[in-house]
C-alpha cells in the first residue's frame, strides 16, 4: 500500500508551479562583467534576475572584452543584451569589441554618466531605447554595418549634439515607429555618411529635433514619412531632392524657422499638415506636377507673401492656408473646382484674390478675416456663397454678385463695413440667409431683384439687419 503524500509537500508542489523561481541573467561572471552563454558565444548581461537589482552595478570606464574564458572554455563576446547596463549612471567610458554584432533594447539607457562611445564595425543592429536618456553623449558615429536601429534609440540624449550615420542600409529609417533619432533637441548636425543607400526616411526620425539647423535629404531617397521633420524649430533650410514624389502628413508642421523650401517636380502631393506652423516661411513653389494638397498644409505660415496653386491643382483643401496673416498675393490655378472650408481664413493682408471660372463651390468661411481684401471677382461658375464666406472682410469696397448664384448664406458678407453705394443682388438669387450682410453700414442702396423671396418669410433671417446707411431698397422683380 502506497504511503499518504503529507499535505505540506503538496502545498510546496502548488507554490513552486504556481510562482516559479526566477532565473539569472548571467552564467558567469569575470573582471566585474557579467556573461550570459550561448553556445560558444556569450552575451554581456546584467547581474541577477532583473536589470534594477543591483543599483549601478557598472561604474566608471568598463573595456569588454572579444574573448572570455570561464571554467576552461573561451567563449567569444557577439552582443550586449538587452538592458545589460541599464541605469548604470556611473559609466563613463565603454569599449566595445569588434566580436560584438548587435546592442540590445536598453542596453544602455539611462547611462546618463557616459559621454563618449565608439561603436564598432561589427554592429549590425541596435535595439530600441539602446541609448535612450544617455543625457552626456555629445557626439555618435554609426558605423556602415549598423542596418537597422530600433524604436527611440537615442531619444532624450539631449546633449548630442552631432550625428553620422554611414548607413549601407537604412532600413529603420522607413519603419513606422522606428523614429531612433525623436527628440534631440541638441543635436544640430545630423550627416549621412553614406547618402546614396538611404530610400526612405521614416515617421518621425527627426520629430522635436529642435537643435537641428539644416539637412540634405539624400538623392536617394524616395519618401519622406508622416511628421519626420515635425517639431524641428530650428530648421532653417531643407534641400528636398527630384527623387521624391509626396511630401508626407506634419512632414514639416511647426519648423517655424524654416524660411524656404524648394519642392521638385517630382511631387505629385502635399499631405495635410505638412507646413503647418511654419512661421518663417516666406515664399514657396508649389510645382506643376503637384496634384494634390492636404488639409491644413500651409496652415499658420504666417510669414508666406505670395503663393501660386498651380494648374494641375483641381482642389484648395479645408484650411490649407488658414491664418497666413502676411499672404497678399495668391494666384489660383485654372484647374481648381473648389475652394474648401477656411481655406483663406485670417489671411488680413490679401489685398484681392480672383476666383478663376474653374471654381464651382466656395467653402464655409472661405475668405473670413481677411480684413486687407479689398476686391473680389466670383466667377459665373459659382452658384452659392455659402456662411460666413467673406465676414469681416472690412476692407471689401465692392463685390459683384454673378448670376449664377441661387443662395447666400448666413453671415456671407457680415460685418464688411467698407461696402459702400449700391448693392445689387441678382434675380437668380432666391435665398438670402441670416443676417448674412448684418453690419455693412456703408451700404447706402440695395436691389433685389428676386423671383421669390422665400427668405423674407423665415422667421430669424433679417438678411439686411443693421445696415444703419441704407436709404433706399428695392424690389426689382416686384
Amino acid at each position: 500500500m502506497k504511503k499518504p503524500i503529507p499535505f505540506i509537500s503538496i502545498l510546496l508542489s502548488l507554490i513552486v508551479t504556481t510562482f516559479p523561481q526566477q532565473t539569472s541573467a548571467h552564467d558567469f561572471e569575470v573582471d566585474g562583467i557579467y556573461y550570459k552563454i550561448n553556445g560558444n558565444n556569450v552575451t554581456v548581461t546584467y547581474r541577477g534576475s532583473s536589470s534594477d537589482s543591483y543599483s549601478n552595478e557598472y561604474t566608471g570606464a568598463v573595456n569588454i572584452p572579444s574573448t572570455v574564458t570561464y571554467n576552461g572554455t573561451t567563449y567569444s563576446v557577439t552582443s550586449i543584451g538587452n538592458s545589460a547596463f541599464s541605469g548604470c549612471s556611473g559609466l563613463t567610458s565603454l569599449t566595445i569589441p569588434n566580436s560584438v554584432t548587435s546592442i540590445g533594447g536598453g542596453a544602455f539607457s539611462g547611462c546618463s554618466g557616459l559621454t563618449s562611445l565608439t561603436i564598432p564595425n561589427s554592429v549590425t543592429s541596435i535595439g530600441k531605447l539602446a541609448f535612450s536618456s544617455c543625457i552626456g553623449l555629445t557626439s555618435v558615429t554609426i558605423p556602415n554595418s549598423v542596418t537597422s536601429i530600433g524604436q527611440s534609440a537615442f531619444e532624450g540624449c539631449s546633449g548630442l549634439i552631432s550625428v553620422t550615420w554611414n548607413a549601407k542600409n537604412c532600413s529603420d529609417f522607413s519603419s513606422s515607429d522606428s523614429a531612433p533619432f525623436r527628440g534631440l533637441t541638441g543635436i544640430s548636425s545630423f550627416v549621412f555618411g553614406n547618402p546614396n543607400s538611404v530610400t526612405s526616411i521614416g515617421s518621425s526620425a527627426f520629430s522635436g529635433c529642435n537643435g537641428l539647423i539644416e539637412v540634405t535629404v539624400p538623392n536617394s531617397v524616395t519618401s519622406i514619412s508622416v511628421a519626420a521633420f515635425s517639431g524641428c524649430s530650428g530648421l532653417i533650410s531643407v534641400s528636398i531632392p527630384n527623387s521624391v514624389s509626396s511630401i508626407s502628413n506634419h512632414c514639416f508642421n511647426n519648423c517655424s524657422s524654416l524660411t524656404s523650401v524648394t519642392i521638385p517636380n517630382s511631387v505629385t502631393s502635399i499631405g495635410a499638415e505638412a507646413f503647418y506652423g511654419c512661421s518663417g516661411l516666406t515664399s514657396v513653389t508649389i510645382p506643376n506636377s503637384v496634384t494634390s494638397i492636404g488639409n491644413s498644409a500651409f496652415e499658420s505660415c504666417s510669414g508666406l507673401t505670395s503663393v501660386t496653386i498651380p494648374n494641375s491643382v483641381t482642389s484648395i483643401p479645408n484650411y490649407c492656408f488658414y491664418n497666413c496673416s502676411g499672404l497678399t498675393s495668391v494666384t489660383i490655378g485654372n484647374s481648381v473646382t473648389s475652394i474648401g472650408n477656411y481655406a483663406f481664413y485670417g489671411c488680413s493682408g490679401l489685398t484681392s484674390v480672383t476666383i478663376p471660372n474653374s471654381v464651382t463651390s466656395i467653402g464655409e468661411s472661405a475668405f473670413s478675416g481677411c480684413s486687407g481684401l479689398t476686391s473680389v471677382t466670383i466667377p459665373n461658375s459659382v452658384t452659392s456663397i455659402p456662411y460666413c464666406c467673406f465676414y469681416y472682410c472690412s476692407g471689401l469696397t465692392s463685390v459683384t454678385i454673378p448670376n449664377s448664384v441661387t443662395s447666400i448664406g448666413s453671415s456671407a458678407f457680415a460685418s464688411c463695413s467698407g461696402l459702400t453705394g449700391e448693392l445689387t443682388i441678382p434675380n437668380s438669387v432666391t435665398e438670402i440667409g441670416r443676417a448674412a450682410f448684418n453690419g455693412c453700414s456703408g451700404l447706402t442702396s440695395v436691389t433685389w431683384n428676386a423671383k421669390n423671396c422665400s427668405d423674407f418669410s423665415s422667421s430669424d433671417s433679417a438678411p439686411f439687419r443693421g445696415l444703419t446707411g441704407i436709404s433706399s431698397f428695392v424690389f426689382g422683380n416686384r
